[in-house]
């Protein structure tokens, strides 16, 4: 597992969230643990190290 920190999209609290490093592309939605909206996150490893992460904001 690889903790990751970000900014949320929808209200810019920097929160972290448990990304699965044994799985080389990963595109999936999870709710911001400060104000539950939703995230849409696209995370790429290659090797065990992340090499891409976007995290956007659904209904902006």
């Amino acid at each position: 597992m690889y903790e990751h920190f970000f900014q949320c999209p929808h209200c810019w609290e920097e929160i972290s969230m448990l990304l699965d490093s044994s799985v080389r592309h990963q595109k999936y939605i999870e709710d911001c643990e400060i104000c539950c909206n939703p995230i849409e996150l696209d995370v790429s490893f290659e090797d065990g190290e992340l090499i891409g992460f976007s995290a956007d904001g659904i209904g902006q």
